[in-house]
């Protein structure tokens, strides 16, 4: 039987001789692409943390020790090590383990995790409640390079400075080109010169220098600039000495024996200490060494060759339909501008980049930061496009609000991942955007419920002269044939797609398809029902919901998104303002966060997807039901 097979908690780590470790490593690296390759998930960052994680648990003692993973796409090892290893084929499916740390589903979880940035301002918080707890144990942020481009990190960084907790971030540095030809001697210097031998011979020289007479204080300042001084020769630490952490590293991330010799010795520093590390994505597998990008979420794939498995040659995704459109338009018009936020494979905009290089903006982690930047854009004539995926749209809200929408400015939201997203869970689904877009004044959202749809909706952004948001989903689209760009639709008007007499099912998005297929069935049973694409959320057709109601009586509205605040309650109220009473039933998500599995999966378990819209309307529609307004 395997190492891994055995070991029962990470406490038994430290009983393992090196050999066993390296071994350990190995044994987690293929469990890792064994489960990927079959259940997809976020590979090469888990990969290239193998020893890190096992440096880390033979050092501390979790969950008396507290270790939060920034992201988790990194946290796959942890999982292996911490009870996890008879359920890891299960991850990332529907009643499985999650992709990311969560705290109900271990203790060795310290805190839920999922957007980037958060881990240095919750492991300051943990600090400071230790402390106010009078406790001694070990709290450790593990934060990856691209993380720090977040604004979050440095406030927390900032404050941690500040208050001088004993804290130790780890910064796992797999991108970014820091000094890489002077990791070994510095290595070498950091884990020295925090040795608890030179740790006390620096004290006991401090200590000296300000007992001699008169010049003792002046000998201590130039001692202490002399190091400084070698320090920042030999390291690329200023920024964070400068922050009050006392820096260590860079250290070579798969050398075992030194991150265990630093992290045995910086346990024992006082105030907040940075350590350095510098890893590969992918390591151990080569095609996701060789191409981390496509590794870092991957759906299934071939575990000999590393090729993915699926839906090649199928229809374009939303995504791809998205990026194309956009560099349609961008040859045409001059103004148009596109910004990432460290996600330009991800919201299709690599081929813009590629072509437009003068008009593409990749902020990095700092979706705030990449909507007001959009703003002063247009406030000098240019027709900013900002792709972001729906769930972190969240972080910028304040300045949709106040550097867009209150001066009116024309810059268009992508909203990317609207709906649910499926495997990676609650961190992730989009479903929430429509409740909080839709108060804002000036906003114009859309939600297209095809590729072609999309199209327009792109069109109709590019020809309205204040923001505008629109809204789809991840995943496939349905394969209608793209001709040339198609003219813009009047905004605030709905379309009609079926016809019926006993009731109208309104729809919101991509589910105008499922909503279609429940009017077809529910005709096979007698049932004549309406379908009709609301296409806005703001502004609402409100003619086409008054109209129907008056008409037919009875109201369904569909959408992707919670039923509180969103596209269902639009509804009701106009109805309530037009003084309407028709009978309605709103179908979306509960008000609880939906777990991970498939879109399909999810959507069942939901009741919006046709099957379950057919079993709902027609509970609401038989004659027994009672009251005028009813919701689920």
């Amino acid at each position: 039987m395997s190492i891994l097979q055995q070991l029962q908690s990470p406490a038994a780590l430290k009983d393992l001789t090196r050999a066993e470790l390296d071994q350990l490593a190995g044994e987690i690296r293929e469990k890792i692409i064994d489960t990927v390759s079959v259940n997809g998930g976020h590979l090469a960052s888990s990969l290239g943390v193998v020893e890190l994680t096992l440096a880390l648990h033979r050092v501390l003692d979790s969950p008396r020790d507290r270790i939060v993973w920034d992201v988790g796409h990194q946290a796959y090892a942890h999982k292996l090590l911490t009870g996890r290893f008879e359920r890891f084929h299960t991850l990332r499916q529907l009643g499985g383990i999650s992709g990311f740390p969560k705290r109900r589903e271990s203790e060795h979880d310290a805190f839920d995790v999922g957007h980037s940035s958060t881990s240095i301002s919750a492991a300051l918080g943990m600090a400071a409640a230790r402390d106010c707890h009078g406790g001694k144990e070990k709290i450790v942020a593990v934060i990856g390079d691209g993380s720090l481009t977040g604004g979050l990190a440095f406030e927390g960084l900032n404050q941690a400075g500040h208050l001088k907790k004993n804290l130790i971030v780890v910064l796992n540095d797999n991108e970014m080109s820091i000094s890489p030809n002077v990791g070994a001697i510095s290595s070498l210097i950091n884990r020295k010169l925090t040795s608890e031998l030179a740790v006390r011979l620096k004290k006991e020289a401090e200590n000296f220098l300000n007992s001699v007479p008169r010049f003792g204080k002046d000998l201590l300042k130039v001692a202490r600039r002399a190091e400084e001084a070698l320090k920042g020769f030999f390291t690329p630490g200023m920024l964070f000495e400068a922050l009050g952490f006392d820096y260590i590293g860079p250290l070579n991330g798969h050398r075992l024996d030194q991150l265990i010799e630093a992290f045995q010795n910086v346990s024992h520093l006082e105030g907040p200490v940075l350590v350095h590390v510098i890893s590969r994505k992918g390591r151990g597998y080569k095609p996701a060494e060789e191409n981390p990008s496509l590794f870092h979420g991957i759906g299934p794939f071939d575990r000999e060759s590393g090729q993915p498995l699926g839906s090649k040659g199928g229809p374009s995704s939303y995504t791809g339909v998205f990026g194309k459109t956009l560099n349609a338009l961008a040859e045409q018009d001059q103004r148009i501008v596109a910004i990432t936020a460290a996600m330009p494979e991800g919201t299709g905009l690599n081929e813009f980049a590629r072509r437009f290089p003068q008009r593409f903006f990749d902020v990095g982690i700092a979706e705030q930061h990449a909507v007001t930047f959009a703003a002063g854009l247009a406030c000098q004539g240019l027709r900013p496009t900002v792709a972001l995926y729906s769930t972190f749209l969240q972080r910028a809200y304040d300045n949709l609000v106040h550097d867009v929408a209150l001066q009116n400015l024309p810059v268009t939201i992508a909203i990317d991942r609207g709906g649910l997203v499926g495997a990676d869970g609650p961190t992730h689904h989009g479903v929430f955007d429509l409740s909080y877009l839709r108060h804002i004044p000036n906003l114009t959202v859309m939600a297209p419920r095809d590729e072609l749809e999309l199209q327009r909706a792109m069109v109709t952004a590019l020809n309205c002269e204040g923001p505008f948001a629109y809204r789809y989903p991840r995943g496939q689209a349905l394969g209608h044939e793209l001709g040339s760009l198609p003219e813009p639709v009047e905004i605030g008007r709905g379309e009609g797609l079926k016809e019926g007499s006993d009731g109208v099912i309104l729809a919101l998005g991509v589910v105008c398809q499922e909503a279609l297929e429940a009017a077809r069935i529910l005709e096979t049973e007698g049932l004549s029902l309406a379908v009709a694409d609301a296409r806005f959320l703001t502004p609402l057709d409100r003619e086409l919901i008054c109209t129907e109601a008056r008409r037919t009586g009875a109201l369904i509205t569909v959408e992707e998104n919670v039923l509180a605040g969103g596209f269902g309650s639009a509804v009701l109220e106009v109805l309530a303002e037009a003084r309407l009473s028709p009978r309605v039933l709103r179908l979306g998500l509960p008000d609880r966060f939906v777990e991970q599995g498939t879109q399909q999966e999810l959507r069942a378990q939901c009741g919006i997807d046709a099957a379950g819209i057919v079993r709902q309307i027609r509970a609401f529609l038989d004659p027994e039901a009672n009251g005028s307004v009813q919701s689920s």
